[in-house]
C-alpha cells in the first residue's frame, strides 16, 4: 500500500528520545547511561508513505527512579501522523543495570516554570 512499516515509527521514536538525550545532557552523563525501551503505546492518525519527510518532536514527561516517560509526536509538515507514549530504562553503560540520574541531570530536562 505504500505505507512505511511500523518499525519506521519506533526507529524515529528511538532516535529522537536518543538525540534528546545526546542534546541536553552533559557528555560524561551521555557516556555512563544508555537507554533501553521498556514500552511504546502508537497511536496512528494518519498513514506515512515511503518518501515522506516527518519530524519527531519529544517531551519527556517525567522521570522516576530510572525510568523516563516520553510522549513523541510524529508529523508530515503539518498533519500529526502518529502519537506515541513511551517508557525507558536507565542502564548503566558498564554494569548494564537500571541507573538513577542524580537530579542536577534530570534538572536539565524540565525548565524552570516562570514565575506568575
Amino acid at each position: 500500500m505504500g505505507h512505511v512499516n511500523n518499525a519506521s515509527y519506533l526507529k524515529w521514536v528511538q532516535e529522537a528520545v536518543i538525540d534528546h538525550w545526546r542534546s541536553l545532557a552533559p557528555p560524561d552523563a551521555v557516556a555512563q547511561h544508555l537507554w533501553v525501551a521498556l514500552k511504546h503505546e502508537i497511536t496512528y492518525r494518519r498513514p506515512s508513505f515511503i518518501g515522506d519527510e516527518v519530524i519527531a518532536t519529544v517531551l519527556l514527561e517525567k522521570v522516576q527512579g530510572a525510568r523516563a516517560f516520553y510522549e513523541t509526536i510524529i508529523k508530515r509538515g503539518e498533519d500529526v501522523l502518529a502519537e506515541v507514549r513511551s517508557s525507558w530504562c536507565c542502564v548503566d553503560a558498564q554494569t548494564l543495570r537500571p541507573a538513577r540520574l542524580a537530579g542536577d541531570i534530570v534538572a536539565r530536562f524540565f525548565p524552570p516554570l516562570a514565575a506568575d
